[in-house]
C-alpha cells in the first residue's frame, strides 16, 4: 500500500445541535462514583454496546469466577458456526451421554435425545442448560474439550486477556475465570449477532410442546420482563462466584452492556444491573457521524481485477455524549489511500475514520475493504491501458 494518504478526503465540523451535551471521555467518564453504583457487587462495569466506551466500572479486571455467563462465549461460538453455515437452526442436535449427565440447570435432556439448534439456543439462553450447552458444543466441536479450545482461542482474538475456560458451562472448576471488563467485549461481540435477543430477550417458552413431555422455559434474567428495553445477555450463580449477571438494555438508540460479578443475592443483582442502566440511559446519548451503508470514499486499485473500490459503512460510527454542560464542536476525518496495489483481501484495513473536539481525538475507527480484489491479468491490464490511450472505456 502506498504510504502516502490523503487526510480530510472527507473533513466535516459537527456540531452538536442539544445545548445540553459533552463528549463522554472513554476511559473514565465524570460524574460516575463507586459509591454510587454496584455498592454490593465484587466487580462491575457499564458500556455502550455500539463504541465500546466504558461509561462506569468498578474492579473491572478482578478474576472472578463467571459461573454461567460463560454460557454467552458458548452462544457465542455457536451464532458464528451459524453465520458461517458450518450449522444451521434446524440441524437436529444428539444428546450424549456426557451431556445428559451435567447436574446444576438443566433441561432434562436425556441420552439420545435429539433437539434442534433453535431448541438448544433457547434451553442455554432462557434456562441456563448445562446439558443443552454441552450437547451443542459437541454439535460444533466433536467434543467439550475441543469447543473449550475454541472458546480461549476466541477470547484471546477479543482481547479478553484476564480469561481462561475450562468448561463450557460456567460449572465450578479450578482455573476457570473472568473479569466483568472480558464478559463485556464478548457479550458486545454476542449483540453483533442481532438474532440473539430473540433468545435472550424471551420471557418464557416452551421445549417439547406437542410432546407428552412438554418442558415450560422461563428466562432466568427477570429483567428482560421488568425493565423496560431489557433483552438479555445471561445470569449465573454458583456459591463461590454469588450472583452474576450481564444484561444489555437499550432506550433511544442507546444500547447498553451492563455486567456484575459477586452479587450478594438476586434482588440485589439485578438492582445493580437496574441502576447501572437508569444512570447511563439518564446520563449519556448517542451521536450518530455515518450511518451503516453511508458512502465514505472511493480508492482506485492499481492493477486490480476492477479499478476502483468503494467504500461504504459497515456499520452505524458514532460517539458516546454527555449530557450537560456546554455543546461541544466535533469533526471526523475520513484518510484513506489515493491507491491501492492487488491483491486486497475482504476485511484489509485500508483506512481510518477519526472523531476530534478541537484538537483532541476521541474516537477511532478502522476502515475496511469490503470485498477480495484479485490483481488482474497481463491481457485485462493490457487492454486497460490501451484503452486508456485511446479513451476507450
Amino acid at each position: 500500500m502506498k504510504r502516502a494518504l490523503i487526510a480530510g478526503l472527507l473533513s466535516l465540523s459537527v456540531v452538536l445541535s442539544s445545548a445540553s451535551i459533552g463528549y463522554a471521555d472513554e476511559k473514565k467518564p465524570s460524574g460516575a462514583s463507586d459509591s454510587e453504583l454496584a455498592t454490593s457487587a465484587r466487580s462491575a462495569i457499564l458500556l455502550d454496546a455500539d463504541t465500546g466506551t466504558i461509561i462506569y466500572e468498578k474492579n473491572s479486571h478482578d478474576k472472578l469466577p463467571p459461573a454461567s455467563i460463560t454460557k454467552i462465549m458458548t452462544m457465542l461460538l455457536t451464532m458464528e458456526a451459524i453465520e458461517d453455515g458450518s450449522l444451521k437452526l434446524t440441524d437436529k442436535v444428539r444428546t450424549s451421554d456426557r451431556a445428559a449427565s451435567m447436574g446444576g440447570s438443566q433441561i432434562f435432556l436425556e441420552p439420545g435425545e435429539e433437539m434442534t439448534v433453535d431448541d438448544m439456543l433457547k434451553g442455554i439462553a432462557m434456562a441456563s442448560g448445562n446439558d443443552a450447552s454441552v450437547a451443542i458444543a459437541e454439535k460444533i466441536a466433536g467434543s467439550e474439550e475441543e469447543f473449550v479450545k475454541m472458546m480461549n482461542e476466541r477470547a484471546a482474538e477479543l482481547g479478553m486477556k484476564n480469561t481462561h475456560f475450562v468448561n463450557c458451562n460456567g460449572l465450578p472448576v479450578e482455573n476457570h475465570y473472568s473479569t466483568a471488563h472480558d464478559i463485556a467485549l464478548m457479550s458486545r461481540e454476542l449483540l453483533k449477532h442481532e438474532q440473539i435477543t430473540k433468545y435472550t430477550g424471551a420471557y418464557q417458552d416452551y421445549l417439547r410442546k406437542d410432546t407428552q413431555k412438554p418442558f415450560w422455559l422461563v428466562n432466568t434474567n427477570k429483567l428482560v420482563r421488568f425493565y423496560p428495553g431489557a433483552d438479555g445477555l445471561k445470569t449465573g450463580y454458583t456459591s463461590e462466584a454469588k450472583f452474576c449477571l450481564s444484561a444489555t438494555a437499550s432506550k433511544d438508540g442507546l444500547r447498553t452492556v451492563a455486567v456484575v460479578l459477586g452479587a450478594p443475592d438476586t434482588k440485589s443483582r439485578n438492582n445493580e444491573i437496574s441502576r447501572m442502566f437508569d444512570y447511563g440511559f439518564a446520563q449519556y446519548s448517542k451521536h450518530l457521524i455515518y450511518k451503516k451503508g453511508e458512502m465514505l470514499g472511493s480508492i482506485q486499485i492499481s492493477k486490480g481485477v476492477v479499478p476502483q473500490m468503494q467504500l461504504q459503512a459497515e456499520q452505524n460510527y458514532s460517539v458516546l455524549v454527555k449530557k450537560g454542560g456546554k455543546a461541544p464542536e466535533l469533526r471526523h476525518e475520513v484518510t484513506i489511500p489515493k491507491s491501492v496495489k492487488a491483491p486486497i483481501a475482504a476485511g484489509q484495513v485500508v483506512g481510518k475514520l477519526e472523531v476530534y473536539q478541537g484538537d483532541q481525538l476521541v474516537k477511532e475507527f478502522e476502515l475496511k475493504a469490503p470485498d477480495d480484489v484479485k490483481k488482474a491479468g497481463w491481457w485485462k491490464l493490457f487492454k486497460r491501458t490501451t484503452g486508456n490511450l485511446f479513451h476507450v472505456d
